[in-house]
């Protein structure tokens, strides 16, 4: 059996040819060239021998990837055609080396797939990716890493759809695993929409420029009947309605009507049984406002969620939010909207359940702090309808007072609760609402400072706001 030194100074002699050519075009100096051999040496003594750590790997394999670098820029900067091939191939070698002497260290299985990833090995990378999940298919991270690189690099669902259902049979119980696997179909529902939307396969987008162009028809004007090819080789008419046949076929497979997305939430709800993950799922569906199976998929989400667990903070607060998702707050019918949703929202605040547990000890509370950050939101939007300015802060203004009379009501200094409401109204420009709750506040807990530095605050905003 070969020792250190004879390893060594194997691997050291397969890297001359590629050492003499780099001297002959001049891109390192001999005083360089034998620098390099005495860092290589260095580091093949040390990986090769007894004790040798994954670190001492992960540092080999930095040097020849700052050392490929450096030889790149030079090349470039003096035009000489120096093969890139040879400095990845000796950083893939040592990598390749790394993990398998050290197959259960994730830090050099990631070290490898992010190089041939930014070299853009897509085929080396794929290697890589199924070398590394059969030695942790308990990673879930691992997964969703490979169906992601499949989505979004090489644009195949398939086998990005593959790389989760495999990932679940090993890691069933990851709540972040099955989120991704449903953003990932939401993710092609919104790619086969946007492509449907940009090849005129519309069919009601068509229908109503049809009816536009007819209602410009002017009355005055005699409207001359278009001929067609069809109407010159009626022979055509067939391959037509074959075609509007297909185009509807497309509008109602499953694959766009949000089914897949459904059955994986329901498949993980009957998993998991949890409002919390629940809320997570609507937020994800939420998100994806340019598909058009997104109003189902809330509506089978708040359902669902309202029957496992009617009166929970998380269900009210889907409830409250469904009608809004999807409309712009400059939108023509979001006063309409926003109307709905605040009678959802005092309908609710009287219907959340004030049983006490341990999930949910104050749950009252928190869904008066999720409709508080939830309506915040609406005041970043630019052009906001001044009116419906009016309307969002009476309503902050009303939640924030419950939410304080709540907080007092709990055992405990909870001054730093308040505190950080009042810190999110007054990132806000809240300035008015801000005022009579800070005075309020420190009347209430006035040892705690972040309340005095806002009551210092307040006593300096213009008379005028």
């Amino acid at each position: 059996m070969a020792g250190a030194s004879d390893k060594a100074r194997f691997y050291l002699e397969q890297s001359i040819p590629e050492l003499q050519e780099l001297e002959r075009k001049d891109i390192f100096t001999k005083e360089e060239i034998t620098f390099i051999v005495k860092k290589r040496s260095d580091f093949e003594h040390k990986i090769n021998g007894r004790g040798s750590q994954p670190s001492d790997y992960a540092r080999y394999a930095e040097y020849e990837i700052n050392l490929e670098s450096l030889r790149w820029k030079r090349s470039r900067r003096m035009r000489i055609k120096a093969g890139a091939h040879i400095g990845q191939r000796r950083i893939f070698f040592v990598l390749d080396r790394a993990t398998r002497k050290f197959q259960g260290d994730l830090g050099l299985w990631m070290q490898y797939v992010d190089y041939a990833k930014r070299r853009k090995a897509y085929k080396k990378l794929s290697q890589i990716l199924t070398s590394v999940l059969r030695m942790h298919p308990t990673k879930p991270e691992l997964w969703i890493y490979a169906a992601n690189y499949s989505m979004d690099t090489q644009g195949d669902v398939t086998e990005a759809r593959s790389y989760m259902q495999r990932g679940l049979r090993f890691c069933k119980s990851s709540r972040q695993l099955w989120l991704e696997y449903a953003k990932l179909e939401m993710m092609y529902i919104a790619k086969i929409a946007t492509r449907k939307s940009i090849l005129g396969l519309d069919l009601e987008r068509a229908s109503e420029d049809r009816a536009t162009r007819l209602e410009k028809v002017d009355a005055d004007h005699i409207a001359l009947p278009i001929v067609t090819a069809e109407d010159i080789d009626p022979s055509l008419r067939s391959g037509r309605s074959f075609i509007e046949g297909a185009r509807k076929n497309i509008s109602v497979t499953p694959a766009l009507c949000g089914a897949i997305p459904i059955a994986i939430y329901d498949t993980a709800t009957e998993y998991f049984a949890d409002e919390v993950l629940n809320e997570r799922f609507f937020e994800l569906f939420a998100g994806f406002r340019a598909i058009p199976c997104q109003a189902m998929i809330l509506r089978h989400v708040v359902e669902t969620l309202s029957a496992m667990a009617p009166g929970s903070p998380e269900a009210l607060s889907c409830y409250i939010r469904e009608p809004s998702v999807g409309t712009e707050p400059t939108a023509p019918d979001f006063p309409l909207v926003l109307g709905i949703t605040l009678d959802r929202l005092r309908s609710s605040l009287n219907a959340v359940s004030s049983v006490e547990t341990k999930k949910h000890p104050w749950p009252r509370l928190s869904l008066l702090q999720k409709s508080t950050d939830w309506l915040l939101t609406y005041l970043d939007a630019e052009k906001l309808d001044p009116d419906l300015r009016i309307v969002l802060v009476s309503t902050l203004k009303k939640l924030s007072v419950r939410y304080m009379e709540k907080v007092q009501e709990k055992d405990g200094n909870n001054s730093e609760e308040v505190a950080n409401m009042l810190d999110k109204f007054y990132h806000k420009d809240l300035q008015k609402l801000v005022e009579p709750l800070v005075l309020w506040a420190t009347k209430t807990w006035p040892s705690n400072t972040r309340l005095l530095e806002f009551g210092g605050v307040a006593k300096s905003f213009p008379n005028d706001q």
